[in-house]
């Protein structure tokens, strides 16, 4: 029985074939496509870097169906990771390729490698944004949905 997964996707390096991050994430929306079935993806949005990560990041987010249990997707995803040219490293560096999965169908999911729902959406408005514009009614925890965690969220930022 197909699962569906919300995804994140982000980039902020170039990729010699791929070309800037942008084109990335539109490249890597493409592959998930061909490889899962995608069900939808976000409009991509330009956002400042946090941590160490340096330049500007792409971001979006898509939803896909598969039969694959999470952690042979995580498996999958990280391989991608691989082929745009992801080389393991810092954990808050540049990187070409980002892909975490946020929420299932199935619910809750832990393992060493993996939580699902991701542990820190409710506080990243690059990876919320994206996600609300394609399952904002999506329940992440208990009776909270997507738009509830961004509403929160906007409502704890200080506007500048």
């Amino acid at each position: 029985m197909p699962h569906l997964y919300a995804i994140a996707i982000g980039s902020n390096r170039p990729h010699g074939r791929h070309g800037r991050p942008r084109q990335v994430v539109l490249s890597a929306i493409a592959e998930l496509d061909r490889r899962f079935g995608l069900f939808d993806a976000s409009p991509i949005l330009l956002n400042p870097a946090s941590g160490g990560a340096g330049r500007n990041f792409a971001n979006a987010a898509a939803l896909i169906e598969t039969e694959m249990e999470p952690r042979a997707l995580l498996a999958e995803l990280k391989q991608l990771e691989g082929q745009f040219g992801r080389r393991p490293g810092r954990r808050w560096g540049a990187r070409v390729l980002d892909l975490d999965i946020l929420l299932w169908s199935g619910g809750r999911f832990r393992c060493r490698q993996l939580t699902v729902p991701h542990p820190r959406l409710p506080d990243r408005p690059f990876v919320l944004q994206p996600l609300l514009a394609i399952a904002p009614g999506w329940r992440v925890a208990g009776p909270q949905t997507v738009r509830h965690l961004a509403h929160r969220l906007a409502r704890r930022r200080p506007r500048s």
